[in-house]
């Protein structure tokens, strides 16, 4: 399988298009090349390609300043003498300043397939950009490791953040190049867009469903992305960030736990069986204990419960992480209506609103939480109909 860095290092072909053009990347810690090297080196060693600046989303183009980069300053790669301009600092869309520095953006960025996962506004953002100076954009197309399937409530109209680009539900099933190709087509955008497909993406296909195990290493696009089952995970339990329940932040499994030191995990998974058992298939949860080291719950011993997306308990059809982590929040208000569930703090700049609703792309996921006369199948209903819109919508724009 070749990914879209390979396919252009490998193909000059597919390069002459760049020859005597300015190219700018974006790029994090996980665009590398089958060969483990950084896109932005393999980039720079083609004497056809002319790298005159870089770009780093939410935690850095290299790594090496993922936490501390929402406060640093724009800096010059001490290698290349390049500018390297970070799109989760002072700014989150490109500045016109910026654009300057380039004909040509590649961006060769490995997502999770969720909406709420930033690189997809960051690659809206660069879109918008593009089409007002006039620059052409290139996606070097990765695997959606969480595959094809879709799965939750669309986000809502004026509900838009940077963690809620467009109206497209939790687990989005598209690679990054479609997801630019659909949002050039729902914004109307006139933008001069290309992306350098996969060969051999085969997202039906076990045991990786997305991801090729066996062919290329798992590198971490993002500090607590560690593993490919909490790339599978993530549209459920990122919306634990909204919550005072443990996400697992502070262990060696995060996205893959939820917990607190105040509830009985044996007594929320009976619950959970017994409301809704259907929404728990395609995995296995494990009751757990587990002390945070950081984040919420330092310290602190917590009844938890893993969710184990792998081996012989895992089908990807049928696993619905959104759907189960929302099934935790409705047990744990069913077993104590008065269970103070909800975090109350700004969440990726958005202030006067609920985490959850922002999570969420509107307050139906909690509405339908908090209503002790609401039932599964509302919830249900709602998502299913979104759902079902989101894979008409998509058709066009998949590879």
């Amino acid at each position: 399988m070749k990914f879209g860095i390979d396919r252009l290092l490998a193909d000059k072909g597919l390069r002459a298009a760049l020859r005597g053009r300015r190219v700018a990347l974006l790029a994090h810690p996980a665009s590398v090349t089958g060969e483990l090297h950084h896109t932005l080196d393999a980039l720079s060693a083609c004497d056809d390609i002319n790298v005159t600046s870089a770009f780093g989303p939410q935690h850095g183009l290299r790594g090496e300043k993922q936490d501390n980069m929402i406060e640093s300053p724009d800096f010059t790669d001490p290698a290349l003498g390049i500018p390297v301009f970070s799109l989760y600092g002072e700014v989150r869309r490109p500045t016109s300043e910026m654009m300057d520095t380039f004909d040509v953006m590649l961006i060769d960025l490995q997502d999770l397939g969720c909406r709420i996962y930033t690189f997809a506004t960051t690659l809206l953002y660069a879109l918008e950009a593009a089409a007002h100076c006039g620059k052409t954009i290139w996606v070097l197309d990765r695997p959606n490791p969480a595959g094809r399937p879709t799965e939750g409530l669309a986000l809502r109209p004026s509900w838009e953040s940077f963690v809620g680009a467009g109206p497209m539900p939790m687990r989005h099933g598209l690679t990054l190049g479609e997801l630019g190709r659909w949002f050039i087509a729902h914004f109307s955008l006139d933008v001069d867009y290309s992306v350098i497909a996969m060969h051999g993406w085969r997202p039906n296909e076990a045991p990786g469903f997305g991801w090729p195990v066996w062919e290329r290493s798992w590198i971490n696009p993002s500090p607590n992305a560690p593993t490919l089952t909490m790339a599978r995970a993530y549209a459920g339990t990122v919306m634990l960030e909204g919550t005072t329940l443990s996400e697992g932040r502070g262990t060696t499994r995060p996205l893959e736990l939820l917990g607190a030191p105040d509830i009985d995990a044996g007594n929320l998974v009976k619950t959970m069986n017994d409301m809704a058992p259907e929404w728990l298939q395609g995995c296995t949860l494990r009751e757990c204990w587990f002390e945070p080291t950081f984040h919420k719950h330092v310290g602190t011993l917590c009844s938890g419960i893993q969710i184990h997306c792998d081996g012989a308990g895992y089908d990807h059809l049928k696993f619905k992480p959104w759907r189960l982590v929302a099934l935790a929040f409705k047990a744990i208000r069913t077993l104590d209506p008065d269970y103070p569930l909800w975090r109350d703090f700004a969440y990726e700049y958005e202030t006067g609103k609920l985490a959850i609703d922002v999570i969420n792309g509107g307050p139906a996921l909690r509405e339908w939480v908090d209503d002790s006369g609401s039932e599964v199948g509302d919830l249900e209903r709602l998502a299913a109909a979104d759902e079902t819109h989101w894979r008409e919508q998509i058709q066009s724009v998949l590879d």
